[in-house]
């Protein structure tokens, strides 16, 4: 007994001073999607303030694929040290368990949550052609026309994908989802007239629908976002509980130590509330910006990985 407890105690002792030294060499910050997107530019704006803050190099590893699997999996096979971190995101922690058969990683027991930076909803636009001036028309329109009002989205899986699913089924109506590779495409689409709506990220959108080339109809998240103002949730709308939303946030293999997680989380909250970071993520971003602790953040995995995965089951979505 008295082996264990010096045992325990001088690990205890290491991992405090491992955690006072942190860190001492450059920090790796693996990005699961490709160089310019939101995910990428989140990481390298965080990761300069990082480097501002602890005076080690974060290096930017952007490892695509496989819907973010392959990114996260690296992740999670890492030394929980604090020196390899990651730009998590909606995809691979809390729709992907539900979507796939199998994935290479535990979302809740192999990651250790560090904070959610940011969160943002989908604003439902559709081609200004379509006669349907607010939700009551859209809805009369597609049960007018079952199966023939089609929305588009970034994939099959993604957030806007699920968006839609949650339309059709608190509507009673039958939408026909079009997956494309992105959402740059499916929104010319949508331009174009091609195709009726789809459930868009303000980014791509807010310039459009001020040039007057779309028209927004609802926005999915919990609250108004603060650049569309005059847009109701579709929660608003009288869809009671409509909420798809997504976020951008930071998670380290599980292990790492508690005093290297809080380190992380201490310095991007002080990132989040800089003028410039606010410039680019929020004001030019689409985001609203968060900084939950990491129990908080803990906590809000686990619900979505239930009610996302509530939904992907009644539509009957998988990806193999």
């Amino acid at each position: 007994m008295k082996a264990h407890a010096i045992t325990a105690l001088s690990l205890a002792m290491l991992a405090g001073a491992h955690a006072q030294s942190y860190p001492t060499k450059p920090i790796r910050f693996i990005v699961p999607y490709v160089a310019g997107g939101a995910g990428d530019i989140f990481a390298r704006t965080i990761g300069q303030k990082l480097f501002d803050a602890m005076g080690q190099t974060v290096i930017i590893d952007n490892r695509p694929g496989a819907n973010g699997i392959i990114g996260t999996d690296l992740l999670a096979k890492s030394p929980p040290d604090g020196y390899t971190i990651v730009m998590g995101n909606s995809a691979p922690f809390v729709l992907n368990p539900s979507l796939y058969s199998k994935l290479p990683y535990d979302p809740v027991r192999d990651f250790a949550p560090v904070t959610q930076g940011t969160y943002y909803g989908y604003v439902l636009v559709l081609n200004p052609s379509v006669p349907a001036k607010n939700i009551e028309e859209l809805v009369a329109l597609a049960k007018s026309k079952p199966g023939q009002i089609a929305y588009g989205s970034t994939g099959t899986g993604g957030a806007n994908h699920l968006a839609g699913e949650f339309l059709a089924m608190m509507t009673g109506t039958k939408l026909t989802h079009v997956p494309y590779k992105g959402s740059a495409a499916a929104l010319a689409d949508v331009l174009g007239g091609q195709l009726p709506m789809m459930f868009d990220t303000l980014i791509t959108s807010i310039p459009q629908l001020k040039a007057g080339k779309l028209r927004a109809i609802g926005f999915s998240g919990n609250r108004r976002a603060s650049q569309l103002p005059d847009v109701p949730t579709m929660e608003e709308l009288g869809l009671k509980g409509f909420e798809v939303s997504s976020w951008q946030a930071i998670l380290a293999p599980a292990g790492t130590p508690p005093a290297v997680v809080n380190r992380l989380y201490a310095e991007t909250v002080k990132a989040l509330k800089m003028p410039d970071v606010v410039e680019r993520l929020a004001t030019q971003g689409g985001n609203e910006l968060v900084g939950s602790t990491p129990a908080q953040f803990a906590a809000l995995i686990k619900a979505e990985i239930v009610k996302y995965g509530k939904v992907i089951k009644e539509a009957g979505i998988r990806i193999e």
